[in-house]
């Protein structure tokens, strides 16, 4: 997976890659070139006193070492751009496909998860590749050339480079082959530290209410603990991979100068040929040392890059129609129809849903009640598509949604979640999510129906006044009453609000529902409820229980007919109240 995230991404950055490559071949030719000039310095400017020699020699050193420095800040800056760009694309990627992703596959990742994977791991792979656009040309360059360049100064010593060199590449590789599930066991607990403290900063009002800081901070360190654990025997086998490579190195270097000594004694080596042997030797040695680290590195790139490519691998299961339908020629106005609608979790031995039929005519209002746990959220989740119905078929304007586009379709409708979250910005920003081109009319129009203008009015700065992440800066029902507002201003055919009155006190539910009905005149109305009080007026009520439509009709109706309207009613009112 590793490779294929490469090759894709890295192809429209191959301008710089081949920058990089000719400035890393340039500066690998210096560097190879500089030893055999500073043996001739040694053996005919040292050796016979050629001052004119030496200065010459040593000028067209200096020249070449000055090249070697342009040509690998070069390699490095182009480098570092190919990889960044790499980073950017992959993160745009990512996100791009977990936006397109169903509450199903969200689900399934989990948001700590996809996170992780979209910030940590996309930075292993990029870090790869920026070591790689440093070293790729030049450790094979330097090793190639370097045993070219080691056995033309002296073959009698060429046995060393045969011995060195496979024996630090058995010794190297024996740590990696020990690193690589610590390197995947890391990224997994990586994810573990994200929940746990995702979960410790949006339930922070829970935590303190329940003075269970101590518990979170204690369940937060263990998380912490086996992250630090884990990193640190990782840490351990990759301190241990350098005083191996330097051992090497030094147990070469003093084997080069011990054996030449006996060569330059019996006149068979000079005494620069044996600092350019040993220069190369050095090169040859340092830049496997290279290759090891970057052979450190692949393997923990190479586990981010497969938790990468099963993001960009899954496919949402909320996929548009290879041939859209559109309304166009309807004459309905956000008709919901729903026929023998069914829906089962994957995995589940039991369905959530199952032969749920009905029909929300454009123009009223139909309310759905049940007890907590009958399936109302999930029916509601398969209206705007979040989910799609395992059987039968949901329509709006008499077009099944698996048949329109998905933007077209959540075009037409309006949606209060249960939670209703807002964005850090401010009433505003919020407010024009619905609609970009809303005028401030409009927008004071949208807050007055939901009984939110006095209060954001009275708020700093007004329309501009700040909202903080999730609208943490305002109460439940105040963020409330903003989410309904910002459906309002799209002033969609189909409205759905699920449990949004909640956390309005009565005489506010009861205003509010008085100046939605006004405003939504003509559109199609689907209230999800805990309290009867906010359905009564209903047009018509469902009642589910259990995953099933059990009965529906008017408030009264219901009151004669279903036993079990009528236990949900008396749980809540009086008989006498309620009628």
């Amino acid at each position: 997976m590793l490779w294929k995230l490469l090759v894709e991404y890295l192809r429209p950055q191959r301008r710089l890659l081949l920058a990089v490559v000719i400035f890393q071949l340039a500066a690998s030719i210096a560097s190879l070139y500089l030893p055999t000039l500073n043996a001739d310095i040694i053996d005919q400017g040292v050796a016979k006193g050629d001052t004119d020699y030496i200065m010459h020699t040593g000028g067209i050193m200096l020249m070449v070492t000055l090249l070697q420095i342009a040509c690998t800040i070069a390699a490095v800056y182009f480098g570092a751009k190919a990889a960044m760009a790499l980073g950017r694309d992959v993160r745009g990627a990512i996100f791009s496909r977990v936006a397109a992703f169903s509450e199903q596959e969200v689900t399934r990742f989990g948001p700590p998860s996809l996170i992780t994977r979209s910030t940590n791991d996309v930075q292993q792979v990029q870090q790869l590749v920026l070591m790689s656009a440093t070293l790729m040309v030049t450790a094979p360059m330097l090793s190639i050339g370097g045993v070219i360049m080691a056995v033309r100064q002296d073959v009698g010593m060429s046995w060393l480079i045969a011995v060195s060199v496979p024996v630090l590449l058995v010794a190297v590789g024996l740590i990696i082959t020990r690193m690589v599930p610590l390197f995947r066991l890391m990224q997994t607990r990586i994810d573990t530290v994200n929940r746990v403290l995702r979960e410790q900063l949006t339930g922070i009002r829970v935590v303190r209410a329940f003075v269970r800081e101590d518990v979170e901070t204690a369940r937060f360190g263990r998380a912490n603990e086996d992250v630090t654990d884990t990193a640190l025997r990782a840490g351990r086998l990759m301190a241990l991979a350098f005083p191996t490579v330097m051992l090497v190195l030094n147990v070469s270097s003093v084997a080069v100068i011990w054996f030449g000594a006996f060569r330059i004694q019996d006149g068979s080596m000079q005494v620069g040929t044996m600092i350019a042997f040993l220069s190369y030797l050095m090169q040859i040695l340092m830049s496997v040392m290279m290759a090891t680290f970057m052979a450190i590195m692949i393997p923990r790139a190479a586990v981010s890059a497969d938790r990468i490519g099963e993001v960009l691998g899954t496919e949402s299961s909320v996929r548009p129609p290879e041939h859209p339908l559109s309304f166009a020629g309807r004459t309905g106005r956000g008709e919901l129809e729903m026929r023998d609608v069914g829906f089962a979790y994957p995995g589940a031995e039991q369905p959530v849903l199952s032969g749920i039929s009905f029909t929300a005519p454009a123009g009223q209002t139909t309310a759905i009640i049940g007890a907590t746990g009958s399936g109302k959220t999930t029916l509601v989740n398969l209206m705007p598509r979040l989910f799609d119905a395992t059987a039968g078929s949901v329509r709006i304007d008499g077009v099944d949604v698996r048949e329109l586009h998905p933007d077209l379709l959540w075009g037409h409708i309006g949606l209060v979640p249960q939670k209703p979250y807002l964005f850090s910005g401010t009433v505003r920003s919020n407010l024009l999510y619905g609609k970009p081109d809303a005028t401030e009319d409009e927008l004071w129009q949208a807050l007055s129906i939901a009984q939110a203008e006095e209060f954001v009015r009275e708020m700093e700065g007004g329309l501009d006044a700040p909202i903080s992440q999730g609208g943490t800066n305002v109460s439940g029902g105040q963020r409330q009453r903003i989410a309904i507002a910002r459906a309002l201003v799209k002033r969609p055919e189909l409205y759905i609000f699920d449990d949004s009155f909640s956390s309005l006190d009565t005489a506010t539910d009861a205003r509010l529902r008085l100046a939605l009905k006004q405003h939504t005149a003509g559109a199609t109305l689907v209230i999800i409820a805990q309290r009867v009080s906010s359905i009564v007026d209903a047009d018509q009520i469902l009642v589910i229980d259990d995953g099933r439509l059990v009965a529906h009709g008017r408030h009264e109706q219901l009151l004669e007919t279903s036993a079990t309207y009528q236990e949900i009613v008396n749980s809540q009112l009086a008989v006498e109240e309620a009628a």
